[in-house]
């Protein structure tokens, strides 16, 4: 896997590195580490969602099985954990690739997760959903299709409103298929299926585009009217690891919009491993359009441009304001995450110093424009999941997993 280091040309080798599998093998190339059975009980890379009464729902990977459990005390005890795949599998729950979890308007709970394949670098995303409250999940099964034994990974899942299920992932097909035919390719491509019956059956996959990064998660949310958008890293002309944005279509027929988001022409030949955060701005009538927090490894030999940055992006328009550098790489800062409640923005992100993990969030009262001086929210000397923000009845919300400490929900 690729970290964000101050040596912009150190992470360029190691990413490669990590690229070369692709070309050898005709998949896309995840990092070893990313495809390595997490068979510990305590898996620190989890999913975790308030559903509308107010109960914390967490799924987790615990030797080779999906487990859901949810808490009513936020987060100091936990139901005992319901299990989701009936049979162990090989699966990946580690750094960007780990399961998710989704909550529709009726209490379903929705839970994906990615099995890993013989081949190298392969996987099949598998689904489960519950309807009666997370007491017992149906039958799991595999969302797409294509059922080569090539690359379906960093889905992202998402439930509108009206209660359709969206899911986003990164899908090698047509890679392999421009290799096959002797064509050159760059990256992969974005595919989503949607589930208008409650997850009982998805639609045939469609693609969203092509030229995505390889390793990037995804990052997803609803436009007032329940439109799902997704975020990713993408790789555009000269290796630029830029980031693209679409409008998931409403039917099949409907062609995809992709819009260039971010311009910080960072040019890495490899993944980063290293997605963005994405919320949306403002609410009903008052929508905007998006709140978008991302890393840029930059372009000079000392690393002082690469950190995390914030935009706006209009909806309407889809052009991104310039970018704000809230964070360098000097502590390792990444894996950024953004809630917003109208005017109100939150951004957090994970930084290391020494032995010691830190989260730390800034604050905006006018959407975006302006921000407060970070502040230091959490920490621990021990090892540590990125953080995720949460909103409960409009009280802000970080959850942190931490293995010393377990999961946190710190109020902001």
């Amino acid at each position: 896997m690729c970290f964000p280091i101050l040596n912009t040309i150190i992470i360029s080798r190691l990413c490669l590195l990590l690229a070369l599998p692709f070309i050898a093998s005709a998949a896309l190339a995840h990092g070893e580490k990313m495809h390595h059975d997490m068979t510990s009980p305590d898996s620190l890379a989890i999913s975790v969602r308030f559903d509308q009464t107010g109960r914390l729902w967490r799924v987790r990977l615990n030797q080779g099985f999906i487990e859901v459990s949810h808490s009513t005390d936020l987060a100091k005890s936990f139901s005992t954990p319901v299990r989701v795949n009936p049979e162990g599998q090989k699966i990946t729950a580690h750094g960007e690739l780990r399961p998710k979890l989704a909550i529709g308007s009726k209490g379903e709970v929705y839970v994906t997760w990615m099995q890993n394949l013989p081949a190298r670098f392969s996987g099949h995303i598998w689904f489960a959903r519950s309807i009666d409250g997370g007491k017992h999940f149906e039958q799991p099964y595999v969302v797409h299709q294509d059922r080569a034994e090539i690359s379906h990974a960093f889905e992202e899942l998402i439930v509108s409103a009206d209660g359709k299920v969206t899911m986003v992932w990164l899908d090698a097909r047509d890679a392999v298929k421009a290799m096959q035919e002797g064509k050159k390719t760059s990256g992969g491509s974005v595919y989503y299926a949607t589930s208008s019956d409650r997850g009982k059956t998805f639609q045939p996959e469609k693609k969203l585009a092509d030229g995505s990064c390889e390793c990037c998660r995804i990052a997803m949310t609803n436009k007032p009217d329940g439109t799902p958008v997704a975020m990713w890293r993408h790789v555009f002309a000269g290796n630029e690891r830029d980031h693209m944005m679409a409008e998931v279509p409403s039917s099949a027929s409907q062609p995809a919009v992709i819009k260039r988001a971010t311009y910080g022409r960072w040019k890495i030949d490899g993944c980063p491993h290293h997605g963005a955060a994405l919320a949306s701005g403002g609410e009903g009538q008052d929508w905007w359009g998006y709140h978008m927090a991302w890393f840029d490894g930059g372009n000079d030999a000392n690393g002082q441009s690469a950190g995390l940055y914030y935009a706006r992006m209009d909806g309407v328009a889809w052009a991104s304001s310039p970018a704000k550098k809230f964070a360098g790489s000097k502590n390792l800062a990444g894996h950024p995450a953004l809630l917003s409640m109208g005017e109100n923005v939150y951004l957090v992100w994970r930084e290391s110093e020494a032995k010691t993990q830190k989260i730390l969030g800034k604050y905006s009262d006018d959407g975006g424009r302006n921000w407060s001086e970070p502040k230091l929210l959490a920490e621990t000397t021990g090892k540590a999941d990125y953080p995720q923000l949460l909103n409960r009845d409009k009280q802000v919300y970080l959850a942190w997993q931490t293995a010393q400490e377990g999961l946190r929900l710190i109020a902001w």
